[in-house]
C-alpha cells in the first residue's frame, strides 16, 4: 500500500463545532419527546435558544483567529444574538423559575460578550 504524500492536517476546531453540533441535534431531536405543557415545554420552546447561545459562546472563542474589521462585527453580531436569546428565555420562564442549567447559560454568554468587549477584540 502506498503511502500519500500529503498528510491532510487535522483541524480540532473543526472537529469540536462537529461534535457540538452532533450534541445539539441530539438535543433538538430528544426535547421533540417533552410535553408541550409545563415546564418540560418551556423547555421544550426554549430549545432553539439554548442552541444558540451555547453556539455564540463558543465562537467568541474564537473571535482572535479573525481580523479586526471581523472581529467587530461577530462581536456586534454576538451581542444582538445573546440579547435576541437570552430576553427570550427570561420571558419564556417569567411565570416560572428558570432551570439553573438555564440561567447559567445565558450568565456565560453575557459574560462572554461582556469580555470580549472589554479586551479590545473590536480594535476598540
Amino acid at each position: 500500500m502506498d503511502k500519500p504524500d500529503v498528510v491532510e492536517p487535522l483541524h480540532p476546531e473543526a472537529l469540536t463545532w462537529a461534535a457540538l453540533l452532533g450534541r445539539w441535534v441530539s438535543f433538538a431531536e430528544a426535547s421533540v419527546a417533552l410535553p408541550p405543557e409545563g415546564e418540560a415545554g418551556l423547555l421544550r420552546e426554549s430549545v432553539v435558544d439554548v442552541i444558540t447561545l451555547q453556539a455564540v459562546c463558543c465562537a467568541l472563542g474564537e473571535l482572535d483567529e479573525l481580523s479586526e474589521e471581523q472581529r467587530a462585527l461577530g462581536r456586534d453580531r454576538a451581542g444582538v444574538l445573546v440579547e435576541r436569546h437570552a430576553g427570550a428565555l427570561r420571558r419564556r420562564w417569567a411565570g416560572a423559575e428558570m432551570p439553573e442549567a438555564l440561567t447559567e447559560l445565558v450568565d456565560e454568554a453575557e459574560r462572554a460578550v461582556r469580555s470580549a468587549r472589554g479586551h479590545g477584540l473590536d480594535g476598540a
